[in-house]
């Protein structure tokens, strides 16, 4: 034996032992490793054979010991590594963007721990109290978990804490005061939380090293206090989305450092202070959406490097100061919404580096300044709703950089500079309601990036020049109530990108288009009034999305072509022509009667364009009274069937519940207060509260008193087992994948899973009040007034804007719609039901085809429909459709609206009977102007073309504009939308 030893030892010597080769510390890292989920491999060269874990990606060490633990956004799942803390010298771990769960612990024993952040995860519970005993701490980012409950005491008592980050937690009661006693504060960023209503503490002023306070969206009342002034390090005051009242205090003047002043979206009143002119490091002022009154003041253009003011939607009076001609740093300048009057300075945009100015809904006079593009920068002027006279100055036909011009309803006139419609940069040129004349010049040739061209009810003449078909991104060309003669140039045939075209009441002549192949995008089509002779072109009938066509009151002549059947047409009006012959087939109906009037050579009866119609018509009531019968009868014999089939599940349920318990597996992603056997014992069929086409729900009381919901995903069927297992593990993944990772305060969600063999289990927070549509679309619709309907859709409009915008890789839902926004006990809104939702793989390489269509009826975009490609434009159509739902409380389709569903409906509607038809007559009118504007934002979202669909977060800042709790505000005239609503494209290229 002991020779046999003597042989083995130096083979022992050499084999390697990996776990006495790595370090102390490196054996911490392992079983760090081990503790988490990584998917992605980010740790894939932790390796135990090395000699210490200094190599390792993610870890930084100092004269060989470990100091730092940097894994942001590695898709690491699981709770918090507490053994990170056995590195004694470890003074900074970064682990946001990624899955970490369950609670914060304490943290007492990283005594050397100097920054610590874990933002963007999913950590919840209370925030750990202890933290304030770290005494080397300076830096704490906690932000976008789902940290709740107060801010504790303990956290007035860092001894060097320099940036603390709460932002967009569940922290509930007030801001608290003892924050001010953190002397060594330079950064405090509370927004986004669900704090309880409560003043901003007058104590923050104590905080004489503060450089940024971040407190938007914290719920804030009352006044903003006088002491905030004295922090003279402050650089970014952000005190946006709140409901705070009074006036802007003087004292902001004295931030002899501040860069940046938001106060947006709050009830702020009374006159802007002077002032603020003294503060040279001043760049940034926003106070839009108040109600301030009174004259802006002559002094605010005198701040020395000024670059942008937003005041608009407040109540201000007056003119706009002179001294704006010598702001020579203004970059931005938005002042609409307002009741501003006078004229601008002649020298207006001269001096400055003017980029955007936006003027728009004032009293403003006068002309144009001459210089307004002098600088050669100017982007956008938005002049709308005002009583601007005279010409166009010269200087605009050469201002190369503009990219909107918006002039809609003055009083403009005379011809428009000919290099103005060939710009290169220019995507939008509206004059509409105007009195320019002269001709649209040849030079549009130019204008390679235009996409729309809005010249109606002005006076413009001359025919339309041929040099329009080489506009190639032309996509809405309206010219109508003006004086246009001659034929249509042929080259308007090759615009690819043509979606309206809207030419009625001119003169135009000749025939209609023919070879109009390159129209595939053309969905509406208006040349009424006209002299348009010859017949109608076959080709229509071949436009694959045409749904508007509009050719009454012309001169055309010949049969209608049976081509035209194949439109699905929400619109179509060929009356007063000199039409002649028999009707197509699916147009001889009582509802196109009105389509045809005055053709004298087509036929009037209808009864008479098929003399058999009534043979047909009595055969056809024969089918439908067998059909009848044979749907009597199998319903009959599928109600005897799910009786008995309910009676033999309810005595085998339980038991076999009961036998498989054991067998159970719970994952949670919450800290649960209950077990998965008080899960499967409250699923009885008297406990249903739904049933859909991914499973039944069941309301589950648990013996703490708390309410969850179950949803029992359908399991394999006998007929098709493989598919639909398939379908139901992908539900249940996508459902698992989505709500199990996110955390919002409206997304619904998810407490755990239960799984076993084919059954799977999802347990969600339950929503007492249901879902929308079922309490929308029922007797009940009565408890939801206008104001409780747009507090939802903004809800809903918050939780899906998380989804496209906050999640990495955005999220596209596939499935929204009412009776998958549910409501708590308060009527607060979260977005479920996650089935079909998916991950869009990259920003950049477009949307992604799916093999099916996802969705319900009513609720798909068109594009959607037949290319099966899917983004987030999908599920912002969809959701306009939702806000449709609310303004009209109809549903998605209905018999009601024939052959149309909501969207187009609402449409149609709008346009032959108006507003007060298409509003849900149980509302409230006092609130007119704020449903006008909502309903103005539906239609936006429900686009036919999904590149005018504006984001999910524009559609957030879009209803938080409309401020429906302020009842003080002037309304529109008319309900007509705002132009900073029809500005959809203020944040993104083109909207």
């Amino acid at each position: 034996m002991s020779t046999l030893l003597l042989l083995l030892l130096p083979l022992l010597l050499l084999t390697p032992i990996p776990s006495l080769s790595l370090n102390q510390e490196g054996l911490y890292l392992l079983d760090a490793k081990r503790s988490l989920d990584d998917p992605s491999n980010s740790l894939s060269d932790w390796n135990s054979r090395d000699a210490t874990p200094c190599s390792w990606h993610g870890v930084t060490c100092t004269a060989g010991a470990v100091t730092a633990i940097t894994l942001n956004g590695a898709d690491l799942y699981g709770p918090f590594p507490e053994i990170l803390c056995r590195l004694d010298n470890l003074t900074r771990v970064e682990l946001a963007f990624n899955s970490i769960n369950s609670t914060l612990p304490s943290l007492l024993s990283c005594s050397s721990l100097s920054y610590l952040d874990v933002s963007q995860n999913l950590l919840t519970g209370l925030l750990p109290s202890s933290l304030s005993s770290l005494p080397s701490l300076t830096h704490l980012d906690l932000s976008s978990n789902n940290f709740s409950g107060p801010i504790p005491p303990s956290f007035g008592q860092f001894p060097a804490l320099q940036n603390l980050s709460l932002t967009a937690n569940l922290l509930n009661e007030t801001i608290p005061p003892f924050l001010g006693n953190i002397s060594t504060l330079r950064q405090l960023n509370l927004s986004y939380n669900t704090f309880a209503p409560g003043p901003v503490p007058a104590e923050l002023g104590n905080l004489s090293s503060l450089e940024i306070l971040w407190l938007t969206g914290c719920n804030l009342v009352g006044h903003i206090p006088d002491s905030l002034g004295d922090l003279s390090n402050l650089q970014n005051l952000d005190l946006s989305i709140n409901s705070l009242t009074g006036s802007i205090p003087q004292s902001l003047t004295r931030l002899s450092s501040v860069i940046q002043i938001e106060l947006y979206t709050n009830s702020l009143s009374g006159v802007i202070p002077s002032g603020f002119s003294s503060i040279s490091t001043l760049l940034r002022i926003d106070a839009s959406m108040n109600l301030l009154e009174g004259s802006i003041p002559d002094d605010i253009f005198e701040i020395e490097h000024l670059e942008s003011l937003h005041l608009y939607q407040n109540r201000l009076t007056g003119g706009i100061p002179a001294t704006v001609s010598k702001c020579d740093k203004l970059v931005e300048l938005r002042l609409f919404g307002n009741r501003l009057t006078g004229s601008l300075p002649p020298d207006f945009g001269r001096n400055s580096s003017l980029m955007f100015l936006d003027l728009s809904d004032n009293l403003l006079s006068g002309t144009i300044p001459a210089g307004v593009c002098d600088r050669g920068m100017l982007v956008d002027l938005l002049l709308i709703d005002n009583q601007f006279t005279g010409g166009l100055p010269e200087g605009l036909g050469k201002c190369r950089t503009l990219n909107r011009l918006r002039l809609a309803n003055n009083q403009l006139g005379s011809a428009v500079p000919d290099g103005l419609w060939g710009l290169p940069h220019l995507w939008l040129l509206e004059l509409t309601g105007n009195s320019f004349t002269g001709s649209i010049s040849p030079q549009i040739s130019g204008a390679a990036n235009l996409s729309k061209l809005l010249i109606s009810n002005n006076q413009f003449s001359g025919s339309i020049p041929p040099e329009i078909g080489m506009v190639s991104n032309l996509y809405e060309f309206s010219a109508e109530n003006n004086r246009l003669t001659g034929p249509l140039p042929a080259a308007l045939g090759d615009l690819s990108q043509l979606g309206r075209l809207s030419l009625s009441n001119n003169s135009l002549s000749g025939n209609l288009l023919r070879g109009i192949k390159s129209w595939t995008k053309l969905s509406e089509l208006t040349l009424t009034d006209n002299e348009f002779t010859g017949g109608i072109p076959p080709e229509l009938g071949d436009l694959p999305v045409l749904n508007y066509l509009d050719l009454s009151g012309n001169s055309l002549t010949g049969e209608i072509p049976l081509q035209l059947q194949n439109l699905k047409l929400n619109h179509f009006n060929l009356s007063n022509n000199q039409l002649s012959g028999p009707l197509p087939p699916l147009y001889a109906t009582e509802a196109y009667r009105d389509s045809f009037l005055g053709n004298p050579g087509l036929c009037s009866d209808l009864s008479d364009l098929c003399p058999s119609s009534h043979d047909h018509s009595s055969d056809h009531h024969v089918v439908l009274w067998l059909l009848r019968s044979v749907f009597i009868i199998a319903a009959l014999v599928l109600i005897i069937g799910v009786a008995w089939f309910y009676w033999r599940y309810r005595n085998f349920k339980k038991a076999k519940l009961g036998m498989d318990k054991s067998k159970w597996i719970l994952t949670s992603f919450h800290k649960l207060g209950f077990s998965e056997y008080e899960i499967m014992d409250c699923l009885d069929e008297d406990n249903v509260i739904g049933s859909g086409a991914s499973g039944k729900v069941y309301k589950a009381v648990l013996s703490s008193g708390e309410a969850v919901a179950v949803k029992k995903l359908w399991g394999p069927s006998n007929k098709n087992a493989e598919n639909y297992d398939k379908a139901s593990d992908d539900a249940f993944e996508a459902e698992v994948t989505t709500l199990g990772k996110i955390r919002h305060k409206n997304i619904v969600k998810l407490w755990c899973t239960c799984t076993h063999k084919d059954c799977k289990l999802l347990v969600y927070e339950y929503m007492p009040n249901g879902s929308l549509g079922d309490l929308l679309h029922s007797s009940k619709k009565g408890l939801l007034d206008w104001q409780m309907r747009y507090k939802i859709a903004l809800d809903a409009a918050e939780g899906l804007s998380y989804l496209h915008h906050d999640c990495v890789p955005p999220i596209v839902h596939r499935d929204v719609k009412s009776n998958n926004i549910l409501l708590d006990e308060e009527f607060r809104a979260r977005v479920a039901d996650f089935g079909v939702a998916k991950a869009v793989e990259a920003i950049g390489k477009g949307p992604k085809s799916m093999s099916v269509i996802a969705g319900s009826c009513g609720y798909i975009a068109p594009e959607y429909a037949y290319t099966l490609r899917v983004n987030e434009k999908s599920d912002i159509y969809s959701f306009g459709v939702v806000i449709l739902e609310l303004v009209t409380g109809k549903p998605p389709v209905d018999p009601e609206f024939g052959e149309k569903d909501l969207v187009k409906w609402v449409c149609s509607t709008l346009d032959q009977k108006g507003f007060d038809h298409v509003v849900d007559p149980i509302l409230d009118f006092c609130f007119k102007d704020e449903i006008c504007r909502v309903l103005n934002i539906g239609i936006l979202c429900t686009s036919s073309l999904p590149i005018n669909r504006p984001s999910m977060r524009r559609v957030v800042k879009m209803l938080l504009e409309v401020c429906p709790d302020d009842k003080t505000k002037p309304e529109k005239k008319d309900g007509k939308l705002p132009p900073y609503l029809e500005d959809t494209s203020e944040h993104s290229s083109i909207v």
